[in-house]
């Protein structure tokens, strides 16, 4: 079981509902410690006090502000915990909201929030079934770690889960990342779109979305233990030479798609654009008396 990392309530409206924050992720990487290479001992940080020049335990050690080089402002914990602010204790919705109109830029970590007690049972319920039913996230207010801070309430199963959210003043406006002006063909931008359908799936569960550093750090580690020769790196599949025609790069990379799938690769539709709309009105002239439907090329399988 997670331990609790904070504890509170969630208020809405007149209802309060009283969780533990507990985490939804774990990190499964491999960690390693700072040694020293000579006689493999840890090499350890310590906590020193620049003007006694002595390592401080942890008792001594608080926060304080700096105003400037000569004046520091001390903060115990205490204080913070008893500042004037009602999101210090609860978690408190201030509105309801599409996902949809959140950009997910702004969302971050996620936390369950658990009910507490047998009291909390039934308000818990409540707000995840309207939630659910709603099709709704919460957008929500608390103060953790020195600060206040946005938040986003969803359901996920049996659960409500808390994201971290940022201010939107702390998101960074991308237009200055934008590249120079240019032209893009919609026989590209078809191309393109076909490329996406043979990417596409129903969700990212399977081999092909595992932590393979991670493996992979496991395994040279396992052989160094065990006294045995590393893996050895795999060499790079033959890739054709560099591709400057963004559509022969679109074309080979959907028949790529094709071939890890197990499709033909051989057969490929004509991208729709302006190209193929030329062609039909040239055939048009040619037969002016015979009339057609037009039809679009069928998509190869």
């Amino acid at each position: 079981m997670p331990r609790t990392i904070w504890s509170g309530a969630i208020s809405f409206g007149l209802v309060t509902v009283p969780i533990h924050v507990v985490s939804a992720t774990e990190d499964h990487s491999v960690s390693f410690r700072q040694v020293h290479l000579e006689d493999m001992s840890r090499v350890r940080v310590r906590k020193v006090c620049e003007i006694e020049d002595r390592e401080v335990p942890a008792s001594e050690i608080g926060k304080g502000y700096e105003l400037s080089k000569a004046q520091v402002i001390p903060v115990t914990d205490a204080e913070l915990r008893e500042i004037p602010l009602p999101t210090a204790k609860a978690i408190e919705i201030h509105a309801f909201v599409p996902l949809d109109s959140i950009d997910a830029i702004q969302i971050g970590e996620g936390y369950y929030l658990q009910p507490d007690g047998q009291v909390a049972a039934k308000p818990y319920k409540l707000l995840r079934l309207a939630l659910e039913r709603s099709s709704k996230v919460a957008v929500a207010k608390y103060a953790w770690s020195g600060r206040e801070r946005l938040g986003l309430l969803r359901v996920r199963g049996e659960a409500i889960v808390l994201h971290a959210m940022r201010w939107p003043d702390e998101i960074r406006d991308p237009s200055e990342l934008a590249p120079a002006a240019t032209e893009v063909t919609e026989e590209e931008i078809s191309e393109a779109e076909h490329l996406i359908e043979r990417m596409t799936r129903d969700d990212i569960d399977g081999p092909g979305f595992t932590d393979r550093y991670t493996e992979a750090i496991a395994k040279v580690i396992e052989a160094k233990r065990d006294g045995l020769e590393l893996p050895k790196a795999h060499e790079p599949a033959a890739v054709p030479g560099r591709i400057v025609d963004l559509m022969a790069a679109l074309q080979e990379s959907v028949r790529s798609a094709q071939a890890s799938r197990g499709e033909d690769a051989s057969v490929h539709e004509m991208p729709s654009g302006s190209s193929k709309k030329a062609t039909a009105k040239k055939t048009a002239k040619k037969a002016p008396a015979k009339k057609t439907a037009s039809r679009n090329p069928r998509r190869s399988a």
